[in-house]
């Protein structure tokens, strides 16, 4: 890879991602709330997407929060309480671990929309390629833990991956320190940085609606009036707003 295409993939390329992830989501909310969600194949074939999504969405949770916890969580915050080589060794173990339950149920999932006919002819041709996206960037995540493993004494793996991250987010990327990296990295942050960019364009734009129903939680309690004759008048039922 030359120096200008790595310097865009790795300086220019996120915010792009970023924007059109950010800007897409909102432009998507405000003309086309009712794709706002990821259709349901259940009634055609309940018990392969019970085990598979349920596998799947469990390992996706975690690498997300492993991910974002791991690199954007300063060398300095937590090296009071394990060290850099614990815990890249504690990513490569919980992370892997993971991937591969991920990788099991994303399998089921795409087994089930490319073999089972009638799910074939009422998917979106999005819905099909989104999981083959998929399929491959948790294939190339788990084709990372042996170049981490190689690196677990020193930690410098992940060490660059996450001051690389950390500068992104102060926008202040440094994109040679990635140079050394083994190309499986370079890979899979690429394509994961894509599948930000498809995002607001696919059935992933339901995780949105995802974080959203946590604030459900803390919505006030409306008031509704009973019209039943055994209910004094002016009585009001806390329900809670839906």
């Amino acid at each position: 890879m030359n120096q200008a295409a790595h310097s865009f993939l790795f300086g220019v390329y996120p915010y792009t991602c970023l924007a059109v992830f950010l800007m897409g989501s909102l432009a998507r909310f405000d003309r086309d709330q009712y794709t706002w969600k990821s259709d349901s194949s259940q009634l055609l074939r309940a018990g392969q997407l019970r085990w598979g999504s349920n596998l799947f969405h469990f390992g996706i949770l975690f690498l997300f929060l492993g991910h974002t916890v791991g690199l954007l969580t300063p060398h300095w915050l937590y090296e009071p309480f394990i060290s850099a080589p614990h815990k890249q060794m504690l990513a490569i173990v919980s992370g892997g671990f993971a991937g591969f339950v991920c990788f099991i149920g994303l399998t089921i999932l795409l087994h089930r929309r490319i073999f089972d006919a009638r799910i074939r002819l009422t998917s979106h041709r999005t819905d099909l390629a989104i999981l083959v996206i998929l399929w491959v960037q948790l294939s190339l995540g788990l084709l990372t833990l042996p170049a981490s493993f190689a690196h677990r004494l020193d930690a410098s793996a992940m060490l660059v991956l996450a001051n690389w991250a950390q500068g992104i987010l102060t926008f202040n990327p440094d994109s040679s320190q990635l140079v050394p990296l083994a190309w499986q990295f370079k890979v899979h942050m690429v394509l994961g940085m894509t599948i930000f960019l498809l995002l607001p364009f696919s059935r992933l734009v339901h995780v949105w609606s995802g974080l959203a129903s946590v604030f459900y939680l803390f919505r006030p309690y409306q008031l509704v009036r009973s019209r039943r004759l055994n209910v004094p008048a002016g009585h009001n039922l806390p329900h809670k707003a839906s």
